[in-house]
């Protein structure tokens, strides 16, 4: 089939996972001659890959849905077909609630999406899902939509059963990718001059357990950091079970290994911990927090903590902020419970009420906020090399991150070229920078 002449545009929502999903889909779409647009107006085909992880994830899943309906119902749009996890979570629910959609394409068929797409021509609606888990899908010579940095998909699915998370119900358990197709992926991404490579699964710190049965994670950043171009190899979303003293050393002693962890903690009472069927405790993660820092004094850690799960009281909530300033992560994203149907905690007795969640939420956030003011005090003065990624707004500052900012989640660094005998930077390069001033998160820089 001639597919040269059909315009098609993807719309990519939610985590880093689902873009490399929407980048490898773009590449096969491009690899079978289709027009692969940016602009929505106007298209043949609107994909849609959605997230579904939680309340409001799944509000802008629909909330965009709903908008290309209105351009498909102006005439601007011919088909809409939706993928991801909300495909996989409710197919049946999308097809009969939204009959502007043409097609659903669960997380285990998106090597199917070229099919599915010519299959629109005869069919009126298709339905494409089965167990998730699926590595098929993912090219290492994807179509990459990042500047200065890429993501690489490690795994998909996770062996935790938090009882909060929809995502095993999504993704399904823990499937590592072989270690040579990621490194095969690596060198790929070098050769197009990518210097800094994000590693990302649902759970990276139990990298390899299906399949090798021992965590690669440590074996995995070695061998990629063996590759000619790649200078700086970050590790995201880890579970502190997986931190490991291999873990450790690797990230220690290998020179292009960021100094950074994202470790989601999800609480700091043993009581609460265990109710959402977690396998950290206080007395763990104080001493994985210790042990990292002891070996890596400049390390950065991230992490993610929630609030309102059924049953937190006050007492609990307390003692979550005293052990958040024990603790002293350096970078912290919070959520507010939201109960996902499927999950044992859907239905918990003690729900909290919203109003009590959202004061809750606020006050981590200006707790952490004085964390953080007094974190990136601490950097200035120091010099650290920068990944440029962008001009600022008012086009006097680049925009970019050392070893301690990871993209999109991170505050950024501002960077000014001090003298017009340096030049423009290049988007995607490395510099040398020196720490001048800080704010509550971000930081100023000058070009040594």
């Amino acid at each position: 089939m001639d597919h040269s002449n059909i315009r098609i545009s993807l719309i990519a929502l939610g985590c880093s996972k689902n873009l490399v999903d929407a980048e490898c889909m773009v590449k096969n779409l491009k690899d079978a001659g289709f027009d692969v647009v940016n602009d929505i107006d106007n298209t043949d085909v609107v994909i849609i890959n959605t997230c579904g992880f939680i309340e409001s994830a799944k509000k802008e899943a629909i909330d965009t849905i709903l908008s290309c309906a209105d351009l498909k119902e102006e005439g601007k749009i011919s088909k809409i077909v939706v993928t991801g996890c909300l495909s996989q979570r409710y197919p049946d629910d999308i097809l009969k609630e939204m009959p502007e959609v043409d097609a659903v394409v669960g997380t285990a068929h998106y090597q199917d999406i070229v099919s599915v797409i010519d299959m629109l021509v005869d069919e009126e609606k298709i339905k494409c899902v089965s167990e998730a888990g699926s590595l098929e899908h993912l090219d290492p010579d994807k179509e990459v939509s990042t500047t200065g940095f890429a993501w690489i998909k490690i795994g998909e699915g996770c062996l935790h059963r938090c009882a909060f998370c929809a995502i095993p119900l999504i993704r399904g358990s823990l499937h590592s990718r072989p270690l040579e197709s990621i490194v095969e992926e690596a060198k790929i991404l070098a050769d197009k001059g990518y210097r800094e490579l994000v590693l990302a699964a649902q759970d990276t710190t139990n990298y390899g357990i299906d399949i090798y049965k021992k965590r690669a994670t440590a074996e995995l950043i070695h061998k990629i950091s063996g590759i000619e171009g790649v200078e700086l190899i970050r590790v995201m979303y880890g579970y502190m079970d997986g931190i490991t003293d291999e873990l450790i050393d690797e990230v220690k002693n290998n020179p292009k290994a960021a100094h950074y962890f994202d470790i989601p903690i999800q609480h700091g009472s043993d009581r609460i911990l265990k109710a959402m069927r977690r396998a950290d405790t206080e007395e763990m993660i104080t001493k994985k927090l210790d042990l990292i820092r002891e070996n890596i004094p400049d390390a950065i850690i991230r992490t993610t903590v929630m609030v309102g799960f059924p049953g937190e009281t006050e007492e609990d909530f307390e003692l979550l902020k005293e052990n958040l300033k024990k603790w002293r992560f350096d970078r912290l994203g919070c959520f507010m419970f939201s109960p996902e149907e499927g999950t044992p905690a859907f239905d918990m007795p003690d729900q909290v009420d919203e109003i009590v969640k959202k004061r809750r939420f606020e006050e981590i956030y200006e707790l952490q906020r004085q964390i953080s003011r007094e974190n990136t005090k601490r950097r200035v003065g120091t010099e650290t090399v920068v990944t440029i990624d962008s001009i600022s707004e008012d086009g006097i500052f680049y925009k970019g991150r050392s070893y301690g900012e990871a993209p999109e989640d991170d505050p950024v660094i501002y960077v000014l070229v001090p003298d017009e005998e340096y030049g423009e930077l290049e988007i995607g390069r490395r510099y040398p920078v020196k720490i001048v001033d800080s704010s509550d998160y971000d930081m100023t820089g000058v070009i040594i």
